[in-house]
């Protein structure tokens, strides 16, 4: 099943590309539970935040540009919201998707909302 509902917004911070020791500090939730993340270096309450953080390096701090998995979820339909707020690397981040259930959550965000 497809996600629900999509919505992401990166808003504007200081002017000029935002440096690898700028503040990250990001709160994640995914319906369950919430944990902090730090990165640079990696900690806050996420058990895997190095993994954690490398992902998001990889993408550029954007959920968004997330690849899913290809593993098989039941097609049950009970929806989880996967949250993501804070500032990554010195720029506000804002992202939230809908998914039919925590399998196909996993399956689409890996290791950022595993906790």
């Amino acid at each position: 099943m497809i996600g629900l509902v999509t919505a992401f917004a990166v808003l504007a911070g200081p002017a000029g590309p935002a440096s690898a020791s700028a503040d990250t500090s990001l709160t994640l939730t995914n319906q369950a539970k919430t944990v902090k993340l730090t990165c640079g270096p990696a900690g806050g309450g996420h058990p895997k935040a190095g993994q954690a953080c490398a992902t998001l390096s990889g993408i550029g701090g954007n959920p968004a540009r997330l690849k899913g998995g290809d593993s098989l979820c039941m097609l049950l339909y009970k929806p989880v919201t996967a949250r993501l707020k804070g500032t990554w690397r010195g720029k506000t981040m804002k992202w939230q998707q809908t998914y039919g259930n925590s399998c196909e959550m996993a399956r689409a965000t890996g290791v950022l909302f595993d906790f």
